[in-house]
């Protein structure tokens, strides 16, 4: 997998991208906060880079599928370098608040654009059969950022006793990125380009309620990370229940996407899994036995080893669903549906953490994970009957769009 040249390439860029994002994140926050000391600035973040998901996901998509793919995510990816400068220069010259939330909507506009033309651009770089694999090293190589970005930006933070020099080291990165994707040789060719309109930017919502197998996917992590969203109550856990501190919450915080990294590495040196609906219900389940685990938890250690399972089975289930979402759907369409996806799967972060934090501040913490917990396992077994061509489905890679896998009147 890794002798592939600009599959290489694509990863090491996506390693850098996402490890610059969470350092980004971090500088972000603690400058807001140090300059206003209100959460409510910290609140604004969210929405400036929420805003441009609702806004553009499905022109995003629409773009994807009807123009060069690697276009797009050089541009975005230069788009995303002028947005660090220009918080850089914005930091060192401390100029007025609303000019960072303007730059943090053009990164997260640029995100949103770069997502499906990213994610449909990378079943081109690998054949069929190695893509579940491709995939899996992607996912790998986000949680390794994930582990380590947060850690650097506040180590960067604390060294240089402010957040520009964070900010534009993340635009020497994106320039990197742009240097790395450049040098892959695949060019993306749109084979009929069509015209944006209501029906062309609806065509990846048609298409994933017609595929059966898509929609039992998104909709089983759907409702897992809506349901499931443990980690926004990490704070109230680290604070009053385990009593560990901000120490223990950075531990905490860690200990999912370590998880994950786990899981990514084995599945990475494992065979191909041979029955992939199976192992995505029970991941899923497991996902919710180890919510219910944390929420019950009045032990660190135990706290730290059920946020890991978490991470490790959440990653079984992302790998499958991005697997099938890319090769069940065609070359023409994989931008609209994996733009479709993202929408998705990222307003389920969002509200999920509404959900946790409503349902805590009237319940208590413990009733809120625990309740998320049993509700996941409830949706696997809703899926389990509503859906049945989940349990049946076989490898990964053999993945192809069949009567079985479409609705009836399709």
């Amino acid at each position: 997998m890794l002798r592939n040249r600009d599959f290489r390439l694509f990863l090491i860029r996506r390693f850098i991208a996402s490890f610059g994002q969470q350092v980004l994140t971090v500088a972000v926050g603690w400058e807001l906060y140090e300059r206003t000391h209100l959460a409510l600035a910290l609140g604004f973040v969210g929405l400036a880079q929420m805003l441009p998901m609702l806004l553009f996901t499905l022109p995003a998509g629409h773009l994807a599928d009807n123009q060069n793919r690697k276009g797009i995510i050089l541009a975005m990816t230069m788009v995303t370098a002028a947005s660090s400068l220009g918080l850089t220069l914005l930091s060192a010259l401390h100029a007025p608040t609303p000019w960072i939330y303007f730059c943090l909507f053009a990164a997260g506009s640029a995100r949103t654009f770069l997502w499906p033309a990213s994610s449909s651009f990378l079943p081109q770089l690998v054949s069929r059969q190695a893509f579940p694999r491709a995939v899996t090293w992607s996912t790998g190589s986000f949680h390794m950022s994930a582990v380590a970005g947060p850690a650097a930006g506040g180590a960067l933070v604390a060294l240089t006793h402010g957040a520009a020099t964070v900010y534009a080291l993340n635009a020497a990165a994106a320039l990197v990125c742009l240097v790395l994707i450049s040098l892959v040789r695949w060019h993306h060719v749109a084979a009929a380009r069509e015209k944006m309109s209501l029906a062309s930017l609806s065509a990846g919502f048609k298409f994933v309620f017609a595929s059966r197998m898509i929609l039992a996917t998104i909709t089983l992590d759907l409702f897992a990370v809506l349901l499931g969203g443990a980690t926004t109550l990490l704070p109230v856990y680290a604070k009053d229940i385990l009593r560990v501190g901000p120490h223990g919450l950075g531990l905490l915080q860690a200990a999912l996407p370590v998880g994950s990294l786990v899981s990514a590495l084995i599945l990475a040196h494992r065979p191909p899994m041979q029955k992939a609906g199976r192992a995505l219900l029970w991941a899923v389940t497991g996902f919710g036995l180890a919510t219910i685990g944390f929420g019950f938890s009045k032990s660190f250690a135990l706290s730290l080893l059920t946020l890991a399972l978490c991470g490790a089975f959440d990653n079984v289930s992302v790998v499958v669903r991005q697997t099938l979402v890319q090769l069940l759907t065609p070359d023409e369409k994989r931008g609209r549906v994996s733009a479709v996806n993202s929408l998705f799967i990222g307003t389920s972060n969002e509200l999920g953490g509404f959900e946790s934090g409503f349902v805590a501040h009237w319940f208590g913490p413990v009733f809120s994970v625990v309740s998320g917990g049993v509700g996941t396992i409830l949706v696997v077994l809703a899926v389990a009957l509503i859906w049945p061509e989940v349990r049946r489905f076989g490898r990964l890679e053999g993945a192809e769009m069949t009567n079985d896998t479409m609705t009836n009147d399709q």
